[in-house]
């Protein structure tokens, strides 16, 4: 970005200064100023302590996995991934080969971990009776407190009394709860005091960003979910379905349980450990089908009140199943029964900021207001002879032109109690939207968004899965997955719109 000097700053920066872009997810919160290249990311929980006498409660920092006594099923599951990358092949052309789990948890059962020191700092003391963000992580687990997770399944720099003079843009989940959306809007302009506060969904922030006019949003989040959005035509096109990245975790977790994980106190209900384990997914997994057999990894375990350890261990292709779980959802049963949701078009709410007849009425006004002439043009001769000038209202068509006008809703095809995989749900959210020209355009730009499908060589084998189920009407077209857009900056100000600066 070319920086400018306090003289010859452009007015829409300066403004940017004034905006505050708020992003709750259901791991992390970020927030900053729209001048900001990197927000603040903190952890999105808060930790309260307890009457005395109170129930005890702590929301999980993983989805909660089913008792596995017995896991034959999530085991043929196991066997089908692995099965079908055995009949894969190298970029060389070799046929791909793995090592039996067994072989490796022979060798994690013998590795002893390293101790690299005495003690790992200590727990936090807190001095209230609230703790947020991550300190909640070093908070000792003997204090009385509850911690709860404001998102489930989707430290202000600023001084309270100047928030008046701040305008908020919150960043909403592209299928969302009409009441929590109803109450946030209280929350930040009622409570928190606001000056104004603009919406904006996942999906059109996401393109937006990216510097792109349309596109297919595959947004993976740690709980929220996958949601797919094809932008800006039809609310029908939108889908949610309850697994994510904190389910990818989970599996990755059994299957090193699997192979004799040699850290055996890991426990999923441990705040710390969960941490852990998904920094393990996050450097460990991949699909890179050219990285075959055993491979030694390292890491460092290190938790307040205890020594650091530092472990030896070894993977295989467990560091592939867990992504590829989102191609074969069957999986996350480990995590529980999963639903498929999709945005249901409002009945009607004054105070919804999303509604869908509000919306149309305002821009019906607005399309009156700018078609009503001026004092000048009235006073023209040219306005007075033209008859085409003296236009009723009833002539301005909203419906015929609004893409959020309620069209026939088709439903995603599922069996009973089954969830699609990425690829499935991909396919079907393209062939809800309304015409073929749509269509076509989505399948030539689907962008890959969240972080939980951060995973090297994802996005060519969603890529692949899709060219071999695209229809063939579009099989002509250029199938792009992009999964690493330019970063741009977001500008909203009254009058003027939604600009974006590249930076």
């Amino acid at each position: 970005m070319t920086l400018c000097t306090p003289g010859d700053t452009p007015p829409e920066q300066v403004h940017s200064k004034s905006i505050i872009v708020i992003h709750p997810g259901s791991l992390n919160l970020r927030i900053g100023r729209a001048s900001d290249l990197n927000p603040l990311t903190i952890l999105h929980a808060i930790a309260r302590r307890r009457l005395p006498g109170g129930h005890t409660y702590m929301d999980p920092f993983l989805p909660e996995r089913i008792d596995l006594n017995q896991p034959q099923e999530f085991e043929e599951a196991r066997l089908a991934v692995s099965h079908t990358l055995q009949s894969c092949l190298q970029s060389d052309g070799r046929r791909r080969y793995a090592t039996p789990p067994q072989q490796i948890a022979a060798f994690n059962r013998r590795s002893q971990p390293e101790v690299l020191g005495n003690n790992e700092g200590e727990w936090i003391k807190p001095e209230g009776d609230i703790v947020i963000g991550n300190d909640i992580l070093r908070l000792d687990p003997k204090e009385d407190f509850n911690i709860h997770f404001p998102y489930k399944k989707s430290n202000f720099q600023i001084n309270s009394k100047d928030l008046k003079y701040y305008k908020a843009v919150l960043v909403i989940p592209d299928v969302y709860n009409r009441i929590y959306l109803r109450e946030l809007m209280y929350l930040i302009l009622s409570k928190m005091g606001f000056g104004s506060c603009f919406l904006v969904q996942d999906h059109v922030a996401a393109t937006f960003g990216s510097g792109l006019s349309y596109a297919c949003v595959v947004d993976v989040g740690d709980q929220k979910n996958i949601r797919i959005m094809c932008r800006g035509w039809n609310l029908s096109s939108q889908y949610q379905s309850e697994y994510g990245g904190g389910d990818i975790t989970q599996i990755f977790f059994w299957l090193l349980q699997k192979c004799a994980f040699p850290y055996k106190e890991c426990s999923d209900s441990n705040k710390l450990d969960t941490m852990l384990l998904r920094k393990l997914k996050e450097d460990f997994c991949h699909v890179n089908l050219d990285i075959c057999g055993s491979q030694e990894k390292f890491f460092v375990l290190k938790q307040p009140g205890k020594s650091v350890y530092h472990f030896t261990i070894q993977v295989g292709d467990e560091c592939i199943i867990a992504p590829l779980s989102l191609f074969n959802p069957e999986l996350f049963g480990i995590t529980g029964p999963k639903s498929l949701h999709t945005q249901k078009i409002s009945t009607g709410d004054p105070e919804d900021p999303h509604d869908e007849i509000y919306l149309r009425d305002i821009r019906k006004k607005g399309m009156k207001e700018s078609m009503e002439p001026s004092a000048s043009d009235l006073l023209s001769e040219g306005y007075l002879e033209n008859p085409q000038n003296n236009s009723n209202e009833d002539d301005i068509v909203v419906d015929a032109m609004d893409p959020i006008a309620p069209t026939t809703v088709r439903e995603f095809v599922t069996n009973p109690g089954q969830i699609l995989g990425l690829d499935q749900a991909v396919l079907q959210s393209i062939d809800r939207c309304p015409n073929e020209d749509l269509k076509r355009k989505m399948y030539g730009c689907i962008l890959v968004v969240g972080g939980g499908m951060k995973f090297s060589g994802i996005a060519t084998w969603l890529q692949n899965r899709i060219s071999l189920q695209i229809p063939y009407l579009y099989r002509a077209e250029q199938l792009d997955i992009i999964t690493n857009p330019e970063i741009w900056i977001l500008l909203w100000w009254p009058g003027k719109g939604l600009h974006n600066v590249m930076s």
